[in-house]
């Protein structure tokens, strides 16, 4: 598993020591993490080389080797690492030059807190961008997860699955914020999950509800309290952001916080401090924070019932699941896998599937998704008998003559199956049509069109010689 960014740490380069504490103390007490000072700008390179970095703050004038030497080397060589030069000159012609040269922002001494702070979020946040969109690029040029047993408990087959699977897989490992939108029962904690495995963060992954909490709930709930903090508080209580601490926070139904609420989360994610009930001492999150709602959080808005400017910071990644209607590809392994899954809590062995079911299920829309296909595959089973599955709980979802059908029942032929074929293709009209067009898209390629085809390029191979 790879390193996580925000695991390196910023280097301070200075031949002052009162610099060097000053700086780390800011950076420290600001919530910016791993910090390493160096006095001796002659070891910097080797301790990148060794160790890397997420940040430089670069001392122009220093012995031995000066600022100005070493800037055009990191520049070159590590062009991922963002520069900020710090210098008592205020020369605009230095300044000019260092910014030519590549350096992300130039601050004279003696440095302003906020305005150290302020330059070093933004080369962060900026870096952290530009990184998050290069992995992208090669994550959808390449096609291929690097750790696709994170998503395994996500049983599909969708390619627009694969494309979210490869998005969560690259900002995973960002420490902003990820905002889930989705249905009732599309799967959105299972993806926080995966979300949290995927970052190889240490600490727990914590969920917590927000429908119905009140303000006093919320906070108590999150931030914790200080004995006597209230009446019945007889002893001090961490809240869920410290259990999340170095893990992954997930709130969901953040649709429905409450607007006091809303700017104490807003606080939290700007300055990743807050305040335990009834305490006046600052506690820092070390917790990432993932949200999910099924309201439209932008009508919410809009309305005024939701924070802009919380929408906005909540939803620095975003990822819509879709809905089953519009992943119905995945209906057959979901069936497979949720009767298996019945069978063995309910202690029963599988029963087989009716002919009729595919095509009832083929045409019902599921307002429930995922969720209430599980629930009528549970009450399926339970109600099973003869080694065949019950298609009473299925019967009120399309009307059906006696409810239960002598005769296969089927979803109406989709016109363009009707085009192509004529009528219903057998599987190996369909095998053939399928071929011909990976060939034709990758131009004849046989491994692209293989890997295209979910096929290895021997059982391509094998198929194209039996079609001779």
């Amino acid at each position: 598993m790879r390193k996580d960014v925000t695991d390196l740490p910023v280097v301070v380069v200075d031949d002052e020591p009162h610099i060097l504490t000053g700086t780390r103390l800011a950076l420290r007490g600001g919530g910016v993490g791993a910090v390493k000072t160096l006095d001796d700008s002659r070891a910097l390179l080797q301790f990148l080389a060794e160790n890397g970095a997420r940040l430089i703050l670069l001392d122009l004038i220093m012995p031995h080797c000066s600022g100005l030497e070493l800037l055009p080397h990191l520049v070159r060589d590590y062009p991922e690492i963002p520069v900020i030069v710090m210098t008592a000159s205020d020369q605009l012609e230095t300044a000019v030059s260092c910014m030519k040269a590549g350096a992300f922002d130039y601050l004279v001494k003696p440095v302003e807190k906020s305005r150290l702070l302020a330059s070093v979020r933004t080369s962060l946040e900026l870096s952290d961008l530009r990184r998050e969109v290069s992995t992208l690029t090669h994550h959808f040029l390449d096609g291929q997860l690097e750790q696709p047993a994170v998503f395994a408990p996500i049983i599909t087959c969708s390619a627009k699955m694969t494309a979210i699977f490869q998005y969560l897989e690259v900002v995973a490992h960002s420490p902003q914020p990820i905002l889930i939108h989705g249905e009732t029962g599309t799967g959105k904690e299972l993806v926080a999950r995966a979300v949290h495995l995927a970052s190889g963060r240490a600490g727990r992954f914590v969920a917590v509800n927000l429908a119905g909490l009140d303000d006093q709930l919320f906070s108590d709930s999150l931030f914790g309290h200080v004995r006597g903090a209230f009446t019945g508080a007889d002893k001090s209580r961490e809240g869920l952001i410290a259990s999340a601490a170095h893990g992954t926070l997930f709130l969901d139904e953040i649709g429905d916080l409450q607007e006091l609420s809303q700017v104490k989360l807003l606080r939290l994610l700007q300055e990743n401090e807050y305040y335990p009930v009834g305490s006046d001492n600052l506690v820092k999150s070390h917790a990432r924070i993932v949200a999910a709602t099924n309201r439209n959080l932008a009508d919410l808005v809009a309305s005024g019932r939701f924070r802009n400017d919380l929408y906005f910071r909540l939803r620095a990644h975003n990822v819509r699941l879709p809905s089953l209607r519009e992943r119905r590809e995945d209906i057959p392994m979901l069936l497979d896998h949720f009767l298996a899954k019945a069978a063995t809590v309910l202690g029963r062995d599988v029963p087989a599937l009716p002919p009729a079911l595919a095509g009832l299920l083929a045409s019902y829309d599921f307002p429930g998704n995922i969720r209430e296909l599980e629930a009528l595959l549970f009450d399926a089973v339970a109600c099973s008998r003869g080694g065949e599955l019950a298609l009473e709980p299925f019967a009120s979802l399309v009307p059906l003559a006696g409810n239960v059908p002598a005769e296969p029942v089927y979803a109406p032929l989709d016109d363009s199956l009707q085009r192509l074929f004529g009528g219903f293709p057998t599987l190996k009209m369909a095998e053939t049509l399928l071929i011909e067009e990976a060939l034709r898209r990758t131009g004849g390629k046989q491994g692209a069109a293989a890997e295209l085809l979910g096929l290895t390029r021997q059982a391509l191979n094998k198929r194209l010689k039996r079609s001779l």
